[in-house]
């Protein structure tokens, strides 16, 4: 199948191709504002110096890398931009799904409840009296029928251009499943996606996954044996850094998901910067057979530059008007990086990973 981003500039001689670079994604979840992420996509998708070999994602990153990757399946950048855009306007409040449908999306979009809502007060009756086998004991998840509406998974699975991941987390054993290409369903997005207070655990093969987000939000570690660039391009949306002391309990609770839901990627940075010195250093050798190490460079666009207005009450929205700002802001913020560090791909990393992974030693 021929390359969807092997694309040529309007008006030039076949002979004439644009000299691309080639990427992988890393997508963060986010609830409502993996919106922020569709804006990146969507510029990136719009410039073709850009190739992206590679996409993972976690949650509501694993929904936007399948709409993506199924795009690109069905007719490369445009019709990939296009299937972000139909998705995210048909999970907004004035969009076209069902009433079942939307009650799930507004359930998976939202971390954490308004404090004082009446919201709050359902989620922490539910929470501490009933969990989701209590509540829905036919497990009812329309989020299934939700997802194969928009993605051709069968055409994805047979698509190799693009290489994509979706975690999970194991429930029994405390480890990340990585979904692959060949075993990208339906469940496994669901299962990447299952905010366990939220939802029941979906069951794969007879095993229970939740959200991917505890373990890999998202995983960067699969791209080293099979994609050929060592470019990692995260687009991170739960803050690292917040400067106030949280002190309403939705803000104790949506901290406590910034901290854990970054806590493997930060992992990842130490283990990424730690064997980049030894390759330096000449301790390890260069490559991609047995034996070798790739030296990876790992850059970041993320959502506090432009967005630190937003919260876990934020993450609630669902108003269509709020994903079209989130898009506008992911879309100058992807601008904004390849101004200013297009010419760095491929040579250096841009993030400062032993300042990002260090301890704070007393």
């Amino acid at each position: 199948m021929k390359n969807p981003f092997a694309t040529l500039l309007p008006g030039r001689a076949p002979e004439q191709k644009i000299q691309t670079k080639r990427i992988n994604l890393a997508l963060q979840g986010g609830g409502a504002h993996g919106a922020f992420t569709w804006g990146v996509l969507d510029h990136l998708l719009s410039d073709e110096r850009i190739a992206v070999e590679g996409i993972s994602g976690t949650s509501a990153g694993a929904i936007n890398a399948v709409m993506v990757a199924d795009g690109l399946a069905r007719g490369g950048r445009e019709e990939a931009q296009k299937r972000l855009a139909d998705f995210w306007r048909a999970v907004s409040s004035n969009g076209n799904l069902p009433n079942l449908q939307r009650s799930v999306m507004e359930r998976l979009l939202s971390f954490t409840p308004l404090e004082g809502t009446p919201v709050q007060a359902w989620f922490d009756t539910l929470s501490r009296y009933f969990s989701p086998y209590d509540v829905n004991p036919l497990n009812i998840n329309p989020l299934k029928d939700l997802i194969e509406r928009f993605v051709d998974f069968e055409n994805l699975r047979a698509c190799r251009d693009l290489q994509i991941f979706v975690s999970a987390t194991n429930v029994q054993t405390g480890r990340v499943r990585i979904f692959s290409r060949e075993k990208l369903t339906a469940d496994a997005v669901m299962a990447s996606a299952c905010l366990p207070l939220l939802f029941r655990a979906v069951e794969i093969d007879g095993v229970p996954y939740w959200d991917g987000g505890y373990l890999g939000n998202p995983v960067i570690f699969p791209f080293f044996r099979t994609t050929s660039t060592e470019d990692v391009l995260v687009v991170q949306i739960n803050p690292l850094v917040r400067q106030a002391t949280p002190m309403s309990s939705s803000e104790i609770m949506n901290r406590i998901n910034e901290i854990t839901f970054n806590s493997s990627l930060i992992g990842e940075y130490r283990a990424i910067d730690f064997v980049a010195r030894l390759i330096d250093q000449g301790k390890l050798p260069r490559g991609i057979g047995a034996g070798q190490y790739r030296r990876i460079n790992v850059h970041r666009i993320v959502l506090d530059r432009s967005g630190a207005r937003f919260d876990a009450s934020s993450k609630l929205s669902t108003d269509y008007d709020f994903f079209e700002m989130l898009r506008v802001s992911g879309k100058r913020a992807a601008r904004r990086f390849l101004d200013q560090h297009f010419d760095d791909i491929g040579v250096k990393s841009t993030v400062d990973l032993r300042a990002e992974a260090q301890a704070e030693w007393a």
